[in-house]
């Protein structure tokens, strides 16, 4: 049985089926600084539960823009990057970034803010 072809109407579709979702974009910025562990991760992200933060990053290697590296020593340690395809987002995350803490100020005003700066992330 033959495969269909898949259509899109544009390719901005075709990055949110890869990257889409509330918590993906989130993951891969703060990758973009630099391997991080599960829970390097968890605490960089409070509000997304461990199941849910598992699955992400399972898609996102899946979709080959991450690296999930198991080392054999106890306790257990696994680390993730951005493979060089997943580099490729960087300048995509921090635009979306940086678009973001300009909507926050125009849309809210005083009245938001934003908890960490990349600088602080790092």
């Amino acid at each position: 049985m033959k495969d269909e072809e898949k259509v899109y109407n544009t390719a901005v579709e075709v990055t949110l089926e890869v990257i889409g979702g509330k918590w993906k974009p989130v993951i891969l910025f703060h990758l973009t600084f630099g391997k991080k562990r599960t829970s390097e991760l968890k605490k960089l992200i409070p509000a997304i539960t461990q199941k849910v933060l598992t699955q992400q990053l399972r898609e996102l290697e899946e979709a080959g823009t991450v690296l999930r590296t198991s080392y054999n020593v106890v306790p257990p340690k696994v680390e993730y990057e951005l493979t060089e395809y997943g580099t490729t987002l960087t300048e995509l995350l921090h635009m979306m970034c940086k678009w973001g803490e300009v909507h926050l100020h125009r849309h809210y005003g005083d009245q938001a803010r934003i908890v960490e700066s990349p600088s602080q992330v790092i």
